[in-house]
């Protein structure tokens, strides 16, 4: 799980290993397959009309962007533990909210990176309105976000537990 700090991004070390290795993948032979592709396109003739070129080309283009990020993530990273059962909300943990305190309106959600997404559980990063209002609190306790409206929602915290992958 991720956790954001300024410039720091805090990273078990399991899913440091994942990035780097991912990163490590991209910057070496996905670089090269792309570069076949590329190259084999290219050899097809007229460029202009060459939806190949063009496909790998954007492809080439999305790849080196995750190269970036990665590199900027891991540079950042600093490895630590999962955040601690205490009832408090933290990155890395999976939170029930009750809206506008009603018990029957809930969500529960995995507030971390969005490089975690799981099909488990819906994940909220730590800077999105949701994600930043509800961080730091409490269970029992009520927190407050912007709206894309501007206006403002109220929600309880009910649980919040640290994931378990």
């Amino acid at each position: 799980m991720t956790q954001t700090s300024e410039n720091v991004t805090w990273l078990t070390q399991e899913a440091y290993d994942q990035l780097k290795a991912e990163l490590e993948y991209l910057s070496g032979p996905a670089r090269v397959e792309i570069a076949k592709k590329i190259e084999a396109a290219r050899e097809e003739g007229d460029l202009r009309e060459n939806g190949g070129y063009h496909a790998a080309k954007e492809e080439q283009g999305k790849q080196e962007l995750r190269v970036r990020q990665l590199t900027q993530l891991l540079q950042h990273a600093k490895v630590g533990e999962a955040p601690a059962d205490t009832g408090v909300v933290a990155p890395g943990m999976v939170v029930t909210i009750a809206f506008d305190g009603d018990p029957d309106d809930t969500l529960t959600f995995l507030l971390a990176s969005r490089e975690y997404a799981s099909a488990d559980v819906e994940t909220y990063s730590p800077q999105s309105p949701l994600g930043s209002g509800v961080n730091g609190k409490k269970v029992g306790q009520d927190a407050e976000y912007e709206l894309p409206n501007g206006r403002t929602a109220s929600v309880r915290i009910l649980e919040a537990k640290p994931y378990q992958a």
